[in-house]
């Protein structure tokens, strides 16, 4: 998840190991970029030199930094965020460590300001779940995938019935508001066009211990597809 659902005490390295990172990704990565998501993307994308990656909600560029290392100088990486501050902080980060291949830009998941069939692989972790329309969101990653080109997605979907106090809750209240359960989410995916889609890991997310108030049951899922 973005960076403000953080609470105190909060250990983000030992939240990212936990969720797929490895101890040498995130050594490799420029201090301070950790943030909480829910998955690993980069770990499903096999990512081949050269290709251009698109990584929807970049926050301040860990998977972004990642996929650069593989798809080397001859690649590219293209981080979208809907914060400009957020963008800005990336973007130091990224001159910081001389990522030259990395670049940041401000932007709203579903309608990017980017060329049609541009890039090679399109990437997300714990953000398409934000959008009110998942399937404007899906036809614009499909818009700018190459023919042949996939999506990687990390992402929290909801089974269940959550408390009303639950959902007027400040902090998770509107994230609830806007999820949405396999079947709706999958489908959204299929309806923008993507195809062999395929669930590589489904778990359990542990939200009770963020707040007990939440009865509903919060799944961990990651999903790749193609175009």
């Amino acid at each position: 998840m973005s960076e403000e659902h953080q609470s105190g005490g909060f250990d983000p390295l030992e939240y990212a190991v936990s969720v797929g990172y490895s101890k040498a990704e995130l050594q490799s990565v420029p201090e301070g970029v950790v943030c909480r998501g829910c998955g690993n993307p980069t770990a499903l994308a096999e990512f081949r030199q050269g290709e251009t990656v698109l990584d929807l909600g970049s926050g301040s560029g860990l998977d972004a930094f990642l996929a650069a290392e593989r798809v080397g100088s001859t690649g590219r990486v293209i981080g979208v965020d809907s914060s400009e501050e957020t963008v800005a902080k990336a973007t130091a980060h990224a001159t910081a460590g001389g990522y030259a291949n990395v670049v940041f830009k401000t932007g709203q998941m579903d309608h990017l300001a980017l060329e049609d069939e541009s890039v090679d692989v399109a990437i997300s972790n714990c953000v398409i779940n934000y959008a009110a329309d998942k399937e404007a969101t899906f036809k614009e990653l499909f818009r700018c995938l190459r023919p042949g080109g996939r999506i990687l997605v990390s992402d929290l979907l909801v089974e269940g019935e959550f408390s009303q106090e639950a959902l007027q809750d400040p902090l998770w209240g509107d994230w609830l508001a806007r999820a949405s359960g396999k079947r709706e989410y999958l489908s959204a995916m299929a309806a923008a066009g993507f195809r062999q889609v395929e669930i590589l890991a489904e778990g359990a997310f542990p939200m009770a211990e963020l707040d007990p108030r939440l009865r509903g049951r919060i799944v961990s899922i990651k999903v790749r597809a193609r175009k």
